[in-house]
């Protein structure tokens, strides 16, 4: 994965402004301990400028998050330099003139240092805890329960700064690469994109299914729109509601036609629309991604073995709480039978695709269970009895459908799981770009005349 590179003269002055940390709480031995006045003087302005503006050196900041994510970090760099460094120097200094009866002196200045260290890693670590994306709950709560541990805390600060600055740097490259190609607009496709949501899930303005994808999209050249349909429906149900959007927003519009981009259960409402219900006038294309296609064997499992006061009472628990986020009818149990082998089988004899319609397939696989996060890490196992390599829900035979289908995964441990690969955890991940990923999808479909 390509990032911006720090230009040589940005690692001259993170050599410089290491050098002035090291030396600013330490330089209180070269002052009689009670003369506040002229150490102040000369090294409390160039703290407080070093704190409030760390680096200089880079460029493109693709918003005031990354600017701060990228300020706690270096502050945080300069923090694991400088404190070993003071360390080291001042245990030295107390050990070697303790006898010299200045004892008060040098720990005085030994208290000095690390308020100021103090101060420089909570200015970094409140910075990046708030804006870095990537830094997961774990490494935080670790660093919060061992932060008074020196040792351990500078390996986990090490860590931190390690999953921190690639972050930074994907996201300036980004955002330098996006503004090279501004009159490009390599995403402005013919007819709009309408993203589907899959199951148990609902369009949010302050939770977007998609990730960060349609704000990519949308910076380069995109028109986007949403399902807006509800959770959890049978597929002849959501299909109505997706039928009845589709229509609205090419009324509304008069753009003719729609792409759309439709993820796990959400490909198969769409077919529904499209085959059933009259929409092939609407849409130009059709791309499903990590959809069940033939079905999910330990889906149809789990009902037939479950007992049925089980499912009722999960189905009953999940239908309240979807009610309480506005869907007007949930129905839990009809939407988990449309997604069985036996009925997609069914579903696939009678649905007759249109010749309208351009149809094309995404699928993705997870490599080992652990590359997924809960509960795709524990129920990949399930789903590899039934179904072997799977993406943590749907196994890879299910995703092919249509004239394209691209399977994506990565090399190594990691793989990309169903939740990966429309981004829904905002997490980078090596080798594979997710946003780059659907630029590029977009930017076919153009050349492509859609």
């Amino acid at each position: 994965m390509t990032t911006y590179r720090i230009p040589f003269y940005g690692h001259l002055y993170r050599f410089f402004s290491v050098l002035l940390f090291c030396f600013i709480p330490n330089s209180m031995l070269f002052f009689d301990w009670f003369d506040l006045w002229g150490w102040s003087v000369l090294n409390i302005p160039v703290f407080i400028l070093l704190n409030v503006f760390p680096s200089v050196v880079k460029q493109g900041y693709p918003s005031f998050r990354m600017r701060m994510c990228s300020h706690g970090n270096e502050l945080l760099i300069d923090y694991v330099i400088s404190s070993a460094v003071s360390l080291v120097y001042q245990t030295f200094f107390i050990i070697a003139f303790s006898e010299q009866n200045n004892l008060t002196a040098l720990l005085f200045s030994a208290g000095i240092c690390i308020l100021y260290e103090t101060v420089l890693l909570l200015n970094g670590l409140i910075s990046v805890f708030v804006t870095s994306l990537q830094l997961g709950i774990k490494y935080r709560v670790l660093l919060l329960i061992f932060l008074f541990v020196p040792v351990v805390r500078w390996f986990l600060l090490i860590k931190i700064i390690r999953i921190v600055t690639p972050e930074v740097n994907l996201e300036i490259y980004r955002h330098l690469r996006n503004l090279s190609r501004q009159g490009e607009k390599v995403c402005a496709t013919k007819y709009p994109i309408l993203f589907v949501h899959g199951v148990f899930f609902r369009d949010s303005q302050y939770f977007n299914y998609w990730g960060r994808i349609p704000e990519e999209l949308i910076e380069n050249g995109a028109t986007v729109y949403y399902g807006n349909h509800q959770s959890a429906l049978s597929i002849e149900d959501s299909g109505r509601e997706l039928a009845e959007r589709i229509r609205e927003i090419v009324r509304s519009t008069n753009c003719g036609k729609l792409n759309i981009i439709a993820h796990s259960k959400g490909g198969l409402d769409c077919r529904y629309a499209i085959s059933e219900l009259g929409c092939d006038d609407y849409v130009a294309t059709l791309t499903t991604v990590n959809t069940p296609h033939r079905g999910c064997h330990f889906a149809e499992y789990l009902l037939t073995k479950l007992p049925e006061k089980v499912t009722n009472g999960i189905a009953d628990k999940y239908n309240s709480a979807l009610k309480k986020l506005g869907d007007t009818n949930p129905d839990f149990l009809s939407a988990v039978s449309c997604l069985t082998a036996k009925y997609c089988d069914e579903f696939n004899k009678n649905i007759h695709d249109s010749t309208k319609v351009s149809y094309r397939s995404v699928g993705s696989k997870l490599n080992r269970a652990t590359g997924g996060r809960f509960p795709l890490n524990f129920s990949y196992h399930l789903v590899k009895f039934f179904d072997n390599d799977n993406d943590g829900l749907v196994a890879e035979t299910s995703f092919s459908f249509g004239e394209q289908y691209t399977y994506l995964t990565t090399k190594g441990k990691r793989g990309i799981s169903h939740a990966d690969v429309i981004d829904l955890n905002r997490e980078d991940i090596k080798g594979f770009d997710v946003r780059e990923f659907y630029v590029n999808m977009l930017s076919e479909l153009r050349q492509q005349g859609f």
